[in-house]
């Protein structure tokens, strides 16, 4: 596990979901098998592109004629939301949020509401009282506006915050808005390129909070 930043606090963290919290790459991937197979669409290329972005926006990406994005975004929705089979929580992920103090931590999603919200009951994630999804913002990730929206309504700056991130397009958005990002690399397949820290899980990964609200990281030994 590597914490560079573990000597600085953070008046927020702010998670992405699928990957970071969660994994539902099982369930994913099977919904979006069938959607290539329907569509011509190989399905070895296409599948690393759908991780971390709108389902509306990975559909636009493929120019496909005559479909129309929006109502096929529905109906994939439609679908993950009544196939959560094998999503489960990145290891020790449930136990890190319910040690933070609720008005500190946000997560800002790709995923429709109520789709985050299936995943989340599947894997045991606790609700957090911000959630930014993607009815929330006109653009996606990379896009920063839903780290930056989701820093405003805990009252606080996208600079005094963490993001964890797992997909590209997220830690692009993290960078973008002005935070510090740690990568979580659970299920990635393959070793993480990047400038930023990083941790495989949350397992050993504690937190502190200072007498002014402000977070921490710690290992536990």
């Amino acid at each position: 596990m590597s914490v560079k930043h573990s000597s600085k606090a953070y008046h927020a963290f702010l998670f992405d979901m699928d990957g970071t919290l969660l994994n539902s790459i099982a369930a994913a991937e099977r919904i979006w098998t069938r959607w290539a197979l329907r569509h011509g669409v190989d399905v070895a290329t296409f599948l690393p592109t759908i991780h971390g972005v709108r389902a509306i926006d990975t559909i636009a990406r493929q120019h496909l004629p005559g479909v129309d994005a929006q109502a096929e975004a529905e109906r994939l929705t439609q679908e993950e939301i009544e196939d959560v089979e094998g999503v489960v929580p990145v290891p020790g992920a449930v136990a890190f949020l319910n040690d933070l103090p609720p008005e500190r931590w946000a997560i800002v999603t790709s995923a429709p509401l109520t789709l985050a919200l299936h995943r989340m009951k599947a894997a045991g994630i606790p609700r957090p009282a911000v959630m930014i999804t993607a009815e929330d913002v006109s653009d996606g990730k990379p896009n920063p506006t839903c780290y930056r929206l989701a820093a405003e309504r805990l009252v606080v700056t996208p600079e005094d915050c963490l993001v964890f991130e797992d997909a590209d397009a997220g830690i692009r958005a993290g960078e973008a808005a002005g935070a510090d990002v740690m990568v979580v690399t659970a299920t990635h397949a393959h070793p993480v390129d990047t400038v930023h820290p990083s941790i495989e899980d949350y397992r050993g990964l504690g937190v502190t909070v200072n007498t002014n609200g402000f977070l921490r990281l710690t290992r536990i030994p």
